[in-house]
């Protein structure tokens, strides 16, 4: 019992610190792009962003600015899911990001919802802990062979 009040306890003081992390890394977000000077480095390659773009047959013509700014919401993006992934690893009492970090980071973020059947999460070994730790779980049971990925056919 004691057990179970202390998890409930750590989990709720870890979330606590989560979201005064994610509002100070959204600040230090706006704050840098307030002061971004220079447009021409980035840590994504435009080209490969302007490619995807045109992928869409619709879209005829780009305009400069646009892979810069999906560049850097791209960046920003990938930035967030692993503060959250992290914060999951950290939670676990883990030093290192796995995937089912990030599964986790999306699965507890309404809105990375759009990557749910994209990013499957491993629940057999979810259904393990919480088995292990007398917890229920849903998934409790299901093989890990019956969870494949969802793969998305290009068109």
């Amino acid at each position: 019992m004691f057990d179970y009040i202390n998890c409930v306890t750590e989990r709720f003081r870890f979330r606590s610190t989560r979201q005064q992390q994610l509002q100070v890394f959204w600040a230090e977000q706006y704050r840098e792009i307030e002061a971004t000077t220079d447009f021409k480095n980035h840590n994504l390659p435009l080209a490969r962003i302007k490619k995807i773009m045109k992928a869409d047959e619709d879209v005829r013509m780009i305009a400069a600015e646009a892979p810069v700014v999906f560049a850097r919401a791209c960046e920003m993006f990938i930035l967030e899911l692993t503060h959250r992934g992290w914060a999951h690893a950290e939670e676990n009492k883990r030093r290192t990001l796995q995937k089912s970090d990030i599964a986790a980071a999306i699965a507890r973020t309404e809105v990375f919802d759009f990557l749910v059947d994209i990013v499957p999460r491993d629940e057999a070994k979810d259904a393990e802990a919480a088995v292990a730790a007398g917890m229920p779980h849903p998934a409790a049971g299901m093989p890990a062979a019956d969870m494949g990925y969802y793969y998305v056919p290009q068109q």
